[in-house]
């Protein structure tokens, strides 16, 4: 009979393997940093691109796990399930890459663009508001695991949206660079 992924022993392995593999990318980034190849730039911003993309799968999944949740009957086998979903969602794939998005950003903003230009300054501005988001999400979540009030499906459909507005707005600022002169 398969281990449940709702067993607590499923969850130290995916903490495991969550330490791995963001060990292994910071790995990689010091040994980039150290050994500062020519396109160095270039790495840097792959990496940055890639916990981007972690942290708004993350960001863009975590609203429709509250929207089911929020049907589930509090202390229900189900709920019990989506309070794992979410924890895990959060602390093994949301958290860390929005650590290191931010780490990464800013280097970027710093090194290469001298924090210069108003296109810089409403991206990070963006980036915040999403920050913002992501610290709803989480306290959503602690809300949940403690079967507290709950927000309806219908308000977790609008925060659906939210961080896609965002993602989309900061893109822009990112490649067309709008305010550059």
């Amino acid at each position: 009979m398969p281990e449940k992924q709702t067993d607590a022993s499923q969850g130290r392995r995916a903490a495991i393997k969550a330490f791995i593999a963001i060990g292994l990318f910071l790995t990689l980034l010091v040994v980039l940093y150290v050994l500062q190849p020519d396109d160095f730039y270039l790495w840097v911003k792959a990496l940055h691109v890639i916990a981007v993309i972690a942290w708004m799968a993350g960001m863009l999944y975590m609203p429709r796990l509250f929207i089911y949740h929020t049907d589930a009957e509090p202390g229900s086998v189900q709920s019990e399930t989506f309070k794992i979903m979410e924890q895990r969602l959060l602390t093994v794939i949301m958290n860390p890459a929005m650590m290191i998005s931010w780490m990464l950003g800013l280097y970027i903003a710093w090194d290469f663009y001298r924090f210069q230009g108003a296109w810089l300054h409403v991206k990070l501005l963006l980036v915040v508001l999403l920050t913002l988001v992501h610290v709803h999400f989480a306290r959503a979540v602690r809300t949940f695991v403690k079967d507290g009030p709950r927000k309806t499906a219908r308000y977790w459909r609008a925060m659906n949206e939210l961080p896609t507005v965002l993602m989309i707005a900061i893109v822009i600022f990112v490649i067309v660079k709008p305010f550059s002169g």
